[in-house]
This record gives C-alpha cells, structure tokens and sequence, in this order.
C-alpha cells in the first residue's frame, strides 16, 4: 500500500518538486456526466412502430364479430371456501351481456365448490355436459384421442378459466375431451339441473340464452366474424351472392396517457456550477430517462391500455408443466401470423434457456437494430423488466406482430407539441419562485393498441425458480 506523501521531507529530503495532492488542486479532474442504475434496454418502446395521433384519441375499427365471451371469470375467496363473483358469470358465452343481477346471484349461489387432486378427471370424453366448470385455483388440461386413437392434450386451463358454458344451452351435447386436473384443483360447479330450476322461473333468462345461441349459429368465419359470402368454381349462369362487411358499432378508442413531473433547479446551482457540464441539461436528460422507463412500464401495466391487460383471452395459454419449454413457445408462436417479438422478463430469458439445456436444444440467434439477441424459430427473444414476476416466481411471456399495416401492436403518441423536446415530450418552463428555484414541466404523452386480438399472445403462469433439473 501505497505511504501517504510528505510534503515537506521525503525519506529525510527536502522535497524538490510540486506534490501530488497539491498539483490535484489545480488540475481539472476528467469526469463521466451522472450516472443512473435505474436504465433498462428498453426493447418495447424501441421496438413499437409509433402512429401520429393528431387529435388525442386512436380509433380501432373492427368488422363486427359474433364469438364473444371467452374471457376469465373472478372469485373471491373467505377461508377454505371459494365464491364466483355474481357478474363475472356473464364471462360464459351463452350468458354474455345479461344484466339481471339478482338471477345471476341465484346461479352463483347454486355453484358447488369441489377439490381434485394432480391426475384426477373431472370431465369424461364423450360423457353429457351437465354442468359448467369454473377453475378457481389449479390447472386443468384438456385431453382428446386423435384420428387413430392416441391421448393428445388440447389446452391446458388455469385460474380463471371455464369450460362446459354450452350446459346451459337447449342442446349441451357431449363433452369433447377429458379435463383432468394437473395440479391440485379448486373449482366450482354449476350443474344443468341447478340452471334450468332457476331458468323455469326467469323467462327473462331463457330469452336471452335462446337469443346468444341464435347469434352463434350465423354465419361467421374462423375469427368468429360476420361472414362475407362468396362463390367460386361456378359454372354457367348462377345467381352470385349479395354480401357487404358489417363493422363494430361501438369501436374501442384509445386516449394518450401522460406521464409528467416538475423539474427543479436552484438558480445559483444553473449560473455558477455549469463547466464543464450543463447542470439543467444533466438534470434534465435523467428526469427524462425516468420517464422512458415509467412509459415503458405504463405500456406493459397500465390496466387501461397495458399490453397485459389488454390481450384477448383466445390469445392467452398456460404453460404446459411451469417453466418456459420449446413446446410452450412453438405453440405461442403458432398462435398468430408474422410474429415480430418475444419479450420477456431476463429471469423468464434464462429459465428457458434452462428447458433449451435439457433437451440438448441451442438458442438462435437474430440481428435487432445492431445487436446479436437470442432468438427462437427467428424470431427475437427481448428482455423486457418491465413484465411483473410474482411472488409465486411466475411471469408471463409477451407475442407479437407490429405495425398498422399487418394488423399488428402500434405504440401512440402525438409530434409537434408545443415545447416539444423529444418526439413526443416536451419541456416547459413554468418560471422561477421566490426562492429562486427554477422549474420545469416535464411531459410525455403515449398509448398503446392491439389492432386485431390475434396480434398479441401472452404465456402465463410461467415458472422462473427451481425449475427442474
């Protein structure tokens, strides 16, 4: 270790030159500007192709579509015992849209909470569908035989999720699969028996289901919108179909949310203390990077327009055992079309480079804006911090395609504003106190919209910690 130096004698000498410590007095130190641990690669918001909204508000135009419904029912939970919120059975398809709050009480009183255990069938292929099935807590998969016979799974189900909604319809049928349970299984049980006692005093109810299954049974097509009908292959003279694309009455807009703060700075502190760095420009370029991060968060978990929030419920899956697998991405990515992007959470990154590991299997690799990222089937796998990771260590994994003209995710902001310091944010001046403390109103104003609900696939309930060896 170096001796602290002596400025006067070294070593019994007189000191024959300027001292170190003395000299550091007056040099100018070479110096890094702020730095901040708060930064992140921010992939989403780079990733975002970003429309101009000129007037404050982004509308989505949809053709009409008949299949909704498909959505997730909440529960609310006293003790051991479990209860479906009332409204939230207005989830299932057929009752979709009913509003009688007191017969939807009756039915939800009428569900009977039942537990499985891992393995154990709660619904037999080719038996009656004779009640609803309603996952409080658990997953569910869904097994079907395929053409020659072999045990194949359809889907796996988990909280929140349903099946058997068409045991309330004239005609329920038979199940199509076998649900067993994969793990221990809370849920409740709405038998058709229980329905149609509560549906023989409720004209009102029987109207409306009767009225659900008339709008099922038009003609629609694999999206479950409205049908254009068209004829091919004819020959001679036939009489060719009349037709016209009917679109959403009542299209979703999207309003630009803001992110702001004031940014102070003491005047003695921007007049005297400005070499070599610019303290207003400083404090300024970390306000904003603060912001950036807060807007990348906003965008993946705002409950408004958060893409979390915001994806349909057709485009969501469950993982199939917990951690991230090949099989679980292959089928997210199956899900849609021109998939841009996966991002994840780097925890969720490097749990399914575990699964990858196992199976002797290697990441791709792909080119974003000229860096080398991982990738899987070509598309790139983006670390996104933003997406929450549970206290269970469950996350999810975001799918997408990009751009307005493939129907994709488009981020939204407006250019122009006044004062404006980057593309959409600006910086105003709001003037100086009696304390002569300078301020500034520092602004950022964004969206998000899903174009189509395929556009945006999430996977669930994935697994991040102690993922099996």
């Amino acid at each position: 270790m170096s001796q602290p130096e002596q400025p006067h004698h070294i070593a019994g000498r007189a000191q024959l030159s300027l001292g170190i410590d003395a000299a550091r007095n007056l040099a100018t130190t070479t110096k890094t500007v702020p730095q901040m641990q708060g930064l992140s690669s921010r992939w989403l918001l780079r990733m975002l192709p970003w429309v101009e909204v000129k007037g404050g508000t982004y509308r989505v135009n949809r053709r009409l579509v008949y299949e909704v419904g498909d959505g997730r029912v909440t529960f609310v939970q006293e003790g051991a015992s479990v209860k479906v919120v009332p409204a939230e059975l207005g989830e299932l398809p057929l009752l979709r849209g009913f509003e009688d709050t007191d017969v939807l009480q009756a039915l939800a009183a009428r569900c009977e909470q039942r537990e499985y255990e891992s393995g154990q069938v709660i619904a037999e292929h080719g038996g009656p569908v004779d009640r609803v099935h309603l996952i409080a807590r658990g997953k569910v998969e869904k097994l079907a035989a395929g053409r020659y016979g072999e045990a194949g799974r359809r889907g796996v189900l988990a909280d929140g999720g349903f099946f058997g909604g068409q045991a309330v319809a004239d005609e329920p049928g038979t199940w199509a699969f076998t649900a067993r349970a994969m793990t221990a299984c809370t849920v409740l049980t709405l038998t058709r028996a229980a329905y149609e006692e509560i549906a023989g005093r409720n004209e009102g109810l029987r109207d409306h289901v009767r009225r659900r299954q008339a709008e099922q049974a038009r003609p629609q097509n694999r999206k479950g919108e409205a049908a254009i009908d068209l004829a091919s292959g004819h020959r001679g003279e036939p009489v060719l179909p009349g037709t016209f694309v009917d679109y959403e009455l009542r299209p979703r807009e999207y309003e630009l949310s803001v992110a702001q703060t004031i940014l102070r700075v003491h005047s003695r502190v921007a007049d005297l203390y400005n070499d070599p760095m610019d303290q207003v420009e400083q404090q300024l370029r970390l306000t904003i990077e603060a912001l950036r991060e807060r807007q990348e968060s906003e965008l993946v978990n705002n409950p408004e327009f958060g893409l979390l929030h915001n994806a349909d419920y057709s485009q969501r899956i469950s993982t199939h055992s917990g951690p991230p697998t090949p099989d679980d991405m292959d089928e997210l990515l199956s899900m849609r079309r021109g998939t841009k992007a996966f991002f994840a959470h780097p925890k969720a990154v490097a749990a399914f480079g575990r699964e990858c590991n196992k199976r002797g299997l290697a990441f791709d690799t792909a080119e974003v804006g000229g860096h080398s990222v991982p990738a899987w089937r070509g598309v790139p796998i983006l670390p996104c911090g933003k997406l929450p990771v549970s206290e269970q260590g469950t996350t999810s994994i975001l799918a997408m395609r990009l751009g307005e003209a493939e129907q994709g995710v488009v981020g939204l902001r407006q250019t122009g504003i006044p004062d404006e310091y980057e593309p959409g944010l600006n910086v105003r001046f709001m003037g100086i106190n009696e304390q002569a403390i300078i301020s500034y109103l520092v602004s950022t104003y964004y969206s998000a919209a899903v174009l189509v609900p395929d556009a945006l696939g999430v996977l669930e309930n994935v697994e991040v910690y102690g993922a099996s060896a």
